[in-house]
């Protein structure tokens, strides 16, 4: 299995309701590193997983609604915890829409998984992985 992996960050504000989450259900804020991972059998007719410049605007496009807000905010994740593990997937969501659609270019209908991770910190991580 062939990967491409690209990176970016966000810093988000965001808060949790519930005694699991302690001192996290006040507001705070969060600076996530955050991987996207491409993942195919064969190499394109070019011999890339995918385009790495159109997978990282992709990943851009995808965090900009997201980078400097506060989260409890937005309509899109109203009544939600957004926890690590939900944006992964949220983010996993909007990636395979851009690689279904065409926005990874020629060759990105043929990825088969995408694996999104979101470092807390050094020493936290969580990620959503799924076929396309």
């Amino acid at each position: 299995m062939f990967a491409v992996e690209v990176r970016d960050h966000i810093m988000i504000a965001h808060s949790f309701k519930g005694d699991l989450f302690g001192p996290a259900q006040n507001l705070h804020g969060a600076t996530f590193v955050v991987d996207v991972a491409f993942f195919r059998e064969t190499l394109t007719v070019d011999n890339v997983v995918v385009d790495i410049g159109r997978a990282h605007e992709a990943l851009k496009k995808t965090l900009a609604p997201l980078n400097y807000q506060n989260l409890d905010t937005l309509p899109q994740f109203a009544g939600q915890l957004t926890t690590t593990e939900f944006l992964c997937k949220h983010i996993f969501d909007t990636m395979a829409a851009a690689a279904r659609n065409g926005a990874l270019g020629p060759g990105g209908e043929g990825i088969s998984r995408i694996k999104v991770s979101l470092h807390e910190s050094h020493v936290a991580r969580a990620w959503y992985e799924g076929a396309l």
